[in-house]
């Protein structure tokens, strides 16, 4: 029987890093077995190294090439990541994006090293999905922001197919707080998944540049006309992917090359020249692509799908809302339309903005994003740059009807509540630029709603002296009536700054002009504001009309002095008016707001007072009704005979409804916490299901030696979670002795000496002896748990060292750690012949000593 090797000599190496496996097969007389017969075909073990060309994704995973090609993509991906942030003017989507980034990068690390196919791969990514994606991009529906619950799954259920759509048919920014932020995470989690796993199973790198480049084109097509860095994103990803490609290449190539120098001088010198020759071709490649892409960027914005799936929202097919002005100074005078709580001093509510004149209406004007026509869907991030005094206002709607939702201010959030909450939150729109709502599906009775805005400070004309108009693009509009223009020009003759251009117009109206709704003992005053009616005003020998009138001739005498301006027309309470604030005919205004640099839009009302009217005019007669003739009463009716009641017998018809709402309550929050509990208990069904597979895989191994050897490993593994230190390359008596000496365990090693004999012996051990064997190995490791602590129990239940000691990514890492040691003792080894040169079996030798965590491999698992 030959005596085992010393370590140090050349069996030891040979030995060390021979499989376990294979080693414990191995006769040590090899007359005492009868060979077996060369026409059987021996097991192959499913950890060898299998031929490329066969199944290259079973191919050990190196570990420098692992950590080359995972951070070459997450560059990658972070190429395209980066595209998101104009969508979201920020970087609030950034944990959901590169969280879906890491956790891709980390399910396709984890199935390569497991060799798990397609299926396994695309089960775990839904999985992790469904754990994950609650905490990375919907926190709100999540306990503590963290576990998910019912609310969390089924947002994540329709989300994967609706945030698509909803992405597209909303225009940006977006926010994450709405459900948005499952795009990016969705991107980067899917394309990550392939992108690293075609990188870790494939020799060729090149195809996992294909995945990382279509998610750069979706972020790109899913975005906003107007891009964040392009020439980065682009240069970016092109230097990564050509460093990648080269460093693959090069790794590849010091992988299958043999040194013939001892001290790898000239490898170590070539080496790096092609590092510096490839940096200086990414330098030059780089600067010649930054400066041809710069010189072919088109000034004209890009083309995205955003563009074409969904016309966008058209507003004209509602009235102008100053149409509409004397209907309800006529019909609600006193009527209360509606009420708001938390209106702050001196704010007004804003129903519509106008700023088009097309001779017969002013209304909204359709150029394009940043017009009065261009709204969009509401989010919770509106007006994101606006400035002044934050505000909330409780709106509550009644005998006000209609798709024109007052609000205040610059709006950055829009909540509904009430039965109809969930249609109006869907059919409205906001127009940031004007500070304009619209609901499309009409405001009744009982709506209520919370509008969190910012109301703009107040400016003083003092304020506004030095201050020229701003340069705000107008709409074309209906030249003002020749008698307008003229009265305008010669109002502002003798003004020298912008705002006293403004105050003379604003005083000629106000104060030359007289105050007249046209109502019932009033004087005569027409409604609307089309140009005959505007001309009438000013050509009369008085100027008599209401806020319609005079804000319409005010917003066309500005304009044909080229003074950015437009009208709006809204309520505010009078002046010192407290508490609720209810909004009726009465208190209804439309005034005028002009542009000013830096000042934005300002406020100004050419209406004179109210108390103002013409004395001279024609008023409109009363209506004198006629005398009432007194009439003799009727004569007296017989009663009527009523059919007895019938007591109603149909109970309260409420109850069933009722149980099975409250059973329904009791069966949500039932789930919610057993999916709380799944999700706690994990970690333990996980790691107890491997060990559990581990054992069954020893038991049931085709040669009853191997399931000797399987039971144990069976017992050194169960040793090792207990915190024992096996010896790597140790036989089993020198494996029995170290756990004899950590755990205080005398009778392994007489199970050890047993194993010896049943595996070595001259004969297969038989079934009764491998059942024996086994009761053995469980006596023992049963043992192990009575004589330790409950905590030591629950941490060698929950203890991975068992699973991944001796693994290929293990072992890997502690390559690269006897790599780096063997750098540091030569210089200090000298050039003699005592040093042992990279790649010789002394150098191999010396790296495999130490200790292992767990058993490199055992026959079952490589049967």
């Amino acid at each position: 029987m030959t005596a085992p090797a010393q370590p140090g000599s050349d069996r030891s190496a040979e030995t060390s890093t021979t499989p376990r496996s294979r080693r414990a097969r191995t006769p040590r007389d090899p007359k005492a077995r009868t060979p077996r017969d060369p026409k059987t075909k021996a097991p192959r073990d499913p950890k060898a190294p299998r031929d490329p060309k066969t199944n290259a994704a079973r191919r050990p995973l190196s570990a420098r090439r692992t950590v080359v090609d995972l951070v070459a993509v997450a560059l990658l991906m972070g190429a395209g990541i980066v595209g998101w942030w104009p969508s979201f003017a920020g970087g609030s989507f950034l944990p959901a994006a590169i969280g879906g980034g890491v956790l891709g990068l980390g399910i396709a690390l984890l199935c390569a090293w497991r060799g798990w196919g397609i299926l396994a791969t695309a089960g775990l990514t839904l999985l992790v999905y469904y754990v994950f994606g609650g905490a990375l991009a919907l926190p709100q529906t999540t306990l503590f922001g963290v576990v998910p619950t019912g609310q969390t799954l089924g947002a994540l259920s329709a989300g994967a197919i609706t945030s698509w759509k909803a992405m597209l048919t909303t225009v940006a920014p977006v926010a994450v707080a709405d459900g948005y932020a499952l795009v990016p995470l969705l991107a980067a989690l899917v394309f990550g998944v392939v992108a690293a796993a075609l990188a870790l199973r494939l020799r060729r790198a090149a195809w996992a540049l294909i995945p990382a480049a279509a998610h750069l084109m979706l972020v790109i097509a899913m975005g906003v006309p107007a891009p964040a860095a392009p020439i980065a994103q682009g240069v970016a990803f092109a230097l990564v992917a050509v460093a990648w490609l080269a460093l693959r290449g090069t790794g590849e190539q010091s992988d299958a090359a043999v040194s013939v120098a001892a001290d790898g001088t000239h490898s170590t010198a070539l080496r790096r020249r092609r590092i510096l020759a490839g940096a200086a071709v990414l330098v030059v490649a780089g600067l010649a692509g930054t400066g041809v892409a710069t010189a072919t960027t088109l000034a004209e914005p890009r083309h995205v799908f955003r563009d074409v799936v969904l016309p966008p929202f058209d507003v004209h097919q509602y009235a102008s809302p100053l149409q509409s002005y004397r209907g309800y100074v006529k019909d609600h005078r006193k009527d209360t339309l509606f009420t708001v709580k938390g209106l702050p001093e001196g704010a007004r509510i804003r129903v519509g903005t106008m700023d088009s004149f097309n001779g017969v209406v002013y209304d909204v004007s359709d150029k394009g994003v940043g017009s009065s026509g261009a709204f969009s869907p509401i989010r919770d991030n509106m007006s994101a740059d606006a400035t002044g005094s934050s505000a909330t206002l409780d709106i509550t709607m009644d005998a006000y009807k209609g798709v024109w939702l007052p609000d205040a201010g610059q709006v950055s959030r829009i909540a509904f509540a009430g039965s109809d909450a969930d249609a109006l939150r869907r059919g409205t729109y906001y127009n940031e630029s004007t500070g304009t709502a619209v609901a499309t599906s009409k405001l009744r009775k009982g709506d209520t709603y919370t509008v969190d805005t910012t109301i703009p400070r107040t400016w003083t004309d003092k304020q506004l002296e030095g201050l020229d108009f701003g340069a705000v693009a107008m709409p074309k509009s209906a030249e003002a009536p020749e008698k307008l223009a003229a009265l305008a020009s010669d109002t502002v003759a003798d003004a020298k700054t912008p705002i006293a251009q403004v105050r003379a117009l604003v005083k000629k109206f106000s104060e030359e002009g007289f105050f007249s709704h046209g109502l019932e003992g009033e004087a005569l005053s027409r409604a609307g504001h089309t140009e005959e009616r505007i001309s009438t005003l000013i050509g009369g020998q008085q100027m008599v009309g209401d806020d319609e009138q005079y804000a319409v001739a005010m917003a066309l005498a500005a304009r044909s002095l080229g003074i950015p301006v437009r009208v709006v027309m809204g309520f505010y309470p009078d002046k010192g008016q407290k508490g609720t604030f209810s909004a009726n005919g009465d208190n209804l205004h439309a005034w005028v707001e002009v542009n000013f640099e830096k000042a934005g839009w300002v406020a100004f009302d050419p209406t004179p007072p109210k108390d103002k009217v013409p004395q001279d005019q024609i008023t409109k007669p009363k209506v004198v009704p006629k005398p009432q003739v007194l009439q003799p009463p009727p004569p007296p009716q017989d009663p009527v005979e009523l059919p007895p009641s019938v007591p109603d017998q149909r109970g309260n018809q409420d109850g069933p409804s009722d149980l099975l709402g409250i059973l329904g309550a009791v069966l949500a929050i039932g789930g919610s916490v057993l999916l709380v509990l799944a999700i706690l208990a994990s970690p333990f069904i996980v790691i107890g299901a491997w060990k559990a597979a581990r054992r069954r895989k020893r038991r049931a191994a085709a040669l009853a030696a191997d399931r000797i050897s399987g039971g144990w490993d069976e017992l050194t593994d169960r040793a090792v979670d207990y915190g024992a230190r096996l010896p790597v390359g140790a036989t089993r008596a020198e494996e029995a002795q170290t756990v004899a000496t950590s755990l205080t365990v005398p009778a392994v090693t007489a199970l050890a000496d047993h194993a010896d004999a049943q595996v070595f012996g001259p004969s297969e051990p038989t079934a009764e002896d491998v059942d024996a064997f086994w009761r053995e190995v469980d006596g023992i490791v049963a043992g192990l748990g009575k004589e330790a602590s409950w905590r030591r129990r629950l941490l060698a239940r929950l203890s991975l060292r068992s699973l991944l000691g001796g693994t290929r990514l293990s072992t890997g890492v502690q390559g690269l750690r006897d790599a780096a040691a063997e750098r540091i003792r030569r210089p200090q080894s000298g050039s003699g012949a005592s040093a042992a040169a990279p790649g010789t079996i002394e150098n191999t030798a010396g790296r495999q000593s130490g200790t292992r965590a767990a058993r490199p491999g055992s026959e079952s698992e490589n049967s």
